[in-house]
């Protein structure tokens, strides 16, 4: 599985219904809006490069409200999530 994410601007007025409209697009498991340098900030998780060729370009960036995009590839996941599971394998609870 490759996990992307994207950091989307957006015009102001028209966050939320880009938000969900991004949201709703096969392959984003995630949508935030936050603060700081961009409005908006996807997950996308897909099961080939290409697919984000595809994706990206031609699905998100053509949402109405999308103004720009800048796409970061994660190479690996560091979470305590995946941490405290790895060293959970074979112990049971009392």
């Amino acid at each position: 599985m490759i996990t992307a994410i994207v950091l989307i601007h957006a015009a102001a007025d028209t966050i939320p219904e880009t938000a969900q409209a991004i949201a709703d697009i096969e392959g984003v498991s995630e949508v935030y809006s936050c603060a700081g340098d961009v409005d908006l900030i996807a997950i996308v998780r897909v099961a080939a490069h290409e697919e984000l060729a595809d994706l990206i370009p031609a699905r998100i960036g053509k949402v109405p409200g999308v103004l720009d995009t800048d796409t970061h590839i994660a190479f690996r996941s560091y979470s305590s999530a995946d941490t405290e599971s790895a060293f959970a394998i074979g112990v049971e609870g009392d």
